[in-house]
């Protein structure tokens, strides 16, 4: 039989996955089957296909051509997500860490093979039919991801995989000896809350030890990822890489100008409530003068914390979904029965927390490393939103659907953790009013936080030949601008302006940061809708997540009737509820 009729009697996207849930009922994620993709068959078959669709006949023939191509990509995700994911659970793994290596090098060649079918998508004769049966965002996003993409800049991309890689390596490495243990950077994550204060001080000390000690070697892969970013921008006919950057994430509806519009209302509306908060937080906790340290402490009591152990988490997190709408009570049956949560911290794991999706399985997958914070909770609300959405949308037989756009996606997670107030007491028990009031301050903060460093990349990117000193001396003019209440104290690596250089997305994926601001608007625009009519918020947020990304994020923010953030007042709009709360707050008796 040849490769044509091979390809002929292969089943549609839509059959395939019927096929696979038949199949695949009761696998958990460890039998979930991994093989490295054959490159050549891969580029094969995809080839076939592509031609099959150049040269259709019909509207029928070349959708049927979009389907076989469309599971090749899927095939090619699947295994390049199982690789990332077993690799990030054990990074000591040497089997999965040359598979990660082995798509670091290769996912540019099968970017090259999705490049040549959105040239023929773009420009097919059956254009006009194909918009009314795939939709006319899946062409706005193909014409797009063209200006993205070279065979010119292959070996750069090549590269810039490899250096987003060595960065999580070298922070995976950190084995920081602390109180009588070796710790990785998530296990340190509690004794920087630790209400004795000379605890968070050597907590603080030893953390920065160990990035000081890694210092030149962030700052060479940093500078290295700022040159090869900006020779790839520059190869592709861009300005800078911050317009490819932008392109990258797919935004059609916005661009640099009006992130630094968002930007000054943050500085305009959240800086000075933040100053507020954090005047009030050193009242409370009695202190002088608050250092960069004491910062993550809320309460002299101690800050909010989970009162049981990851399998107890895990059940509470049940009853909540159970109770909050039969769509989450199946979904997070579903990630349970499939062993779809890897949550404790552990020696190799990769740091941080992630969502994906396995797409041969139609299985989202959460990563964490849970240490006992309120972040642990956090987890499983601000992952989970991700992996509901991940779970309501994998209908779509069009992978561009699958998922939004980011700046929609975290609009799915930050949402999730505020609709899971009514139910948090089933974790935090007599710390429950704490940890609300925390989750919202610290809302108000992250609008800072990421404003800040997306402030700090559009400065590094258009000057991409400062020197690291240089950019140092750009992020403490910006900290002291977001921050002002800052003190690093005897801290000089962190008074040196260094205090971006474990912040994985700033080295892994560029631009992104900003999207949990504007994700952060429209979820404080749920909070509060949700307090007054529930059922009408979560009408909306079910919707949002049922679409995925089958349309642009204004257009989504107009199906869901949420504010565009970028609009004047966007932000301002907001606060009178969030003031409304705090105010009826005394954070003094907490």
């Amino acid at each position: 039989m040849s490769s044509i009729d091979k390809m002929s009697k292969t089943p549609s996207v839509k059959q395939k996955y019927d096929t696979i849930k038949d199949e695949v009922i009761r696998l958990k994620f460890k039998d979930y089957k991994y093989v490295r993709p054959d490159l050549n068959e891969t580029k094969d078959a995809f080839n076939i296909a592509l031609n099959r669709f150049k040269e259709a006949s019909s509207i029928d023939d070349a959708e049927k051509a979009i389907d076989q191509i469309n599971r090749l990509r899927f095939d090619f995700n699947t295994m390049s997500t199982l690789a990332y994911i077993r690799n990030s659970i054990d990074t000591n793994d040497t089997f999965y860490d040359q598979e990660k290596d082995f798509f670091d090098q290769n996912s540019p060649r099968f970017s090259q093979l999705n490049n040549l079918f959105y040239q023929a998508l773009v420009k097919t004769k059956f254009r006009s039919e194909l918009e009314q049966r795939k939709g006319a965002l899946l062409f706005k996003k193909a014409e797009l991801s063209l200006t993205t993409f070279s065979p010119e800049i292959m070996q750069d991309l090549q590269e810039e995989n490899i250096l987003a890689s060595q960065f999580q390596k070298l922070m995976a490495s950190a084995q920081i000896e602390f109180e009588g243990k070796k710790r990785n950077l998530s296990q340190m994550g509690p004794f920087s809350q630790s209400i004795d204060r000379n605890m968070r001080k050597k907590a603080s000390l030893a953390t920065t030890g160990f990035l000081k000690q890694n210092e030149e070697k962030l700052d060479k892969i940093y500078d290295q990822l700022v040159h090869v970013r900006d020779k790839i921008a520059k190869t592709l006919g861009y300005q800078s890489f911050i317009e490819l950057a932008y392109n990258r994430w797919g935004r059609t509806d916005y661009g640099p100008k009006d992130v630094a519009q968002f930007r000054k209302q943050v500085l305009e509306h959240v800086v000075p409530i933040n100053t507020m908060l954090t005047n009030q937080k050193q009242k409370r906790l009695k202190l002088d003068t608050l250092y960069h340290y004491d910062l993550a402490l809320e309460f002299e009591s101690g800050n909010p914390t989970p009162k049981g152990d990851k399998d107890w988490m895990v059940k509470k997190a049940s009853q909540m979904y159970q109770e909050m709408s039969p769509e989450t009570d199946e979904f997070f049956t579903f990630m349970k029965s499939r062993e779809l949560l890897d949550l404790e911290a552990k020696k190799g794991k990769a740091g941080g927390g992630y969502c994906t999706f396995i797409a041969n399985y139609d299985s989202p997958f959460i990563f964490s490393n849970f240490n006992g914070t309120k972040g642990d909770v956090d987890v499983l609300t601000h992952e989970a939103g991700h992996a509901f959405q991940m779970y309501m949308s994998r209908h779509h037989e069009v992978p561009e659907y699958m998922t939004s756009s980011q700046d929609i996606m975290e609009i799915h997670s930050m949402s999730m953790e505020f609709f899971a107030w009514p139910w948090v007491h089933l974790f935090f028990e007599e710390d429950t009013e704490k940890y609300k009031y925390t989750h919202l301050t610290y809302a108000l903060s992250l609008l800072a936080y990421t404003s800040a460093y997306d402030e700090f990349q559009h400065e590094i990117y258009a000057n991409p030949e400062l020197s690291m000193a240089e950019r140092k001396a750009v992020w403490r003019d910006i900290d002291k601008k977001y921050f002002p209440y800052k003190v690093y104290d005897d801290n000089d690596y962190l008074e040196r302006g260094n205090a971006w250089q474990n912040v994985m997305h700033l080295f892994a994926v560029p631009f992104y940061m900003i999207d949990y601001a504007l994700a952060q608007v429209c979820a404080l625009q749920y909070w509060a809708e949700s307090r007054i009519d529930r059922d009408t918020a979560w009408k909306s947020y079910l919707s949002l997540c049922k679409a995925g990304g089958s349309d642009s994020y204004l257009g989504l923010l107009k199906r869901a009737q949420r504010n565009n953030p970028f609009e004047a007042g966007s932000l301002k709009q907001v606060m009178p509820a969030i003031k409304q709360y705090l105010e009826s707050i005394d954070d003094t008796k907490l």
